[in-house]
């Protein structure tokens, strides 16, 4: 029997437990939403006995940098079919060129994610790097209806995407198929600025969009200046190649339509 183990079940990895439970799999997960306690080492250790498959979505610890299912339980992971979520922030700041799985990694403000990005790779994992995630309650609209929507005098800066839905249905391809281990990305086929998606959002919803305005002016958090700081467009064509992977929405038009 097909059963996937998800370390840290949030945002995207309950679209993939759902698909996975649609699709037959028996499903455990640790997270505030699962059905095992992280801390409970013999209950994790249990659960992985019985599990065929691994996926962890758990990111670096803020304090340590450290990969905490590796850290904790990287001894028990033998034998299993490994996937993670990582990010495409391993990649840095391309000025606006594309990279792919081939592009270097490691000298962006994700040094710590790059690192562990580097350690599931050596362990055999199928690493899924991920641009700006949105979806149901998470999306252009809900930040333009909470007023927290920005548009920010940077000419030339573009960023990738993908639905929480594509994520699910590429992390299943590579379940489902066997796929080798490495990297993939899985984003959407038309990078763009983030202007751009929030006119277009504001023309759905017929207001009118926020003012564009500096940096400065905008006065985000450092978090928020920190995505404006690297600029790159992500290929995808390794995910649909090997993964047989088609985005259901390739670019932020279809996405935000569906979310409508």
């Amino acid at each position: 029997m097909a059963h996937l183990f998800i370390f840290g079940l949030g945002y995207s990895a309950k679209r993939i437990a759902a698909s996975a439970k649609t699709a037959g799999w028996t499903v455990s997960a640790t997270g505030s939403d699962g059905d095992v306690d992280f801390a409970d080492r013999d209950s994790v250790l249990a659960t992985l006995e019985r599990a065929s498959h691994v996926l962890s979505s758990v990111p670096p610890d803020r304090e340590s940098g450290l990969d905490p299912v590796l850290d904790s339980y990287g001894d028990a992971l033998g034998g299993h079919w490994l996937g993670y979520l990582s990010s495409t922030g391993v990649y840095g700041d391309a000025q606006g060129a594309w990279v792919d799985e081939a592009s270097p990694t490691g000298d962006g403000r994700r040094t710590a994610r790059a690192e562990c990005d580097a350690d599931w790779l050596e362990r055999g994992a199928r690493v899924f790097r991920l641009p700006g995630i949105y979806g149901p309650g998470r999306s252009a609209f809900d930040r333009i209806r909470a007023g927290k929507a920005h548009r920010i005098d940077l000419p030339g800066q573009v960023f990738s995407r993908v639905h929480v839905d594509d994520i699910a249905s590429g992390v299943m391809a590579a379940l489902e198929s066997d796929a080798p281990p490495g990297a993939y990305n899985l984003s959407d086929d038309l990078p763009c600025s983030q202007n751009t998606l929030i006119e277009f959002a504001c023309e759905l919803l017929q207001v009118e969009p926020p003012p564009l305005q500096t940096i400065e002016e905008a006065g985000l958090s450092p978090m928020a200046r920190g995505f404006y700081a690297e600029n790159r467009r992500v290929a995808n064509g390794k995910a649909k190649r090997i993964l047989e992977w088609e985005p259901s929405y390739p670019t932020y038009r279809e996405g935000l339509l569906a979310l409508l």
